[in-house]
């Protein structure tokens, strides 16, 4: 079975920056799409970035996209976001996801989530 488990979350001030990672383990990670989507305080989860299985054609929510960055490391099966800029309205739990692209109906592994706080 398929487990995330996030971390990089904490509390900086605006303008800051953090890199959260997402630990992949229980089977072959370079067959998986990667994402991270976050839910900020009585919203609703929403899509960050993805990144494919290979590492390239990375994409991103437009209001992230000049300052975030998604990447993975295969042989560590770890994926990344770079936060830069961050801003206030960033202040969610974020969380990492796993799409095997051999099963249809999105994202099927969820980690726990990671606090991120942007204070002004």
């Amino acid at each position: 079975q398929v487990q995330l488990v996030e971390s990089g979350g904490g509390s900086v001030q605006a303008g800051g920056s953090l890199r959260l990672s997402c630990a992949f383990s229980g089977d072959t990670f370079s067959d998986y799409a990667m994402g991270w989507f976050r839910q900020a305080p009585g919203k609703e989860r929403k899509f960050v970035a993805a990144i494919s299985p290979g590492g390239n054609s990375p994409y991103y929510t437009d209001s992230v996209k000049t300052r975030f960055i998604i990447s993975r490391d295969n042989a560590k099966n770890t994926v990344y976001l770079e936060m830069t800029n961050l801003k206030v309205e960033d202040t969610a739990v974020y969380y990492c996801a796993a799409d095997d692209p051999r099963i249809t109906g999105g994202y099927e592994f969820w980690g726990q989530g990671t606090l991120v706080t942007v204070s002004s």
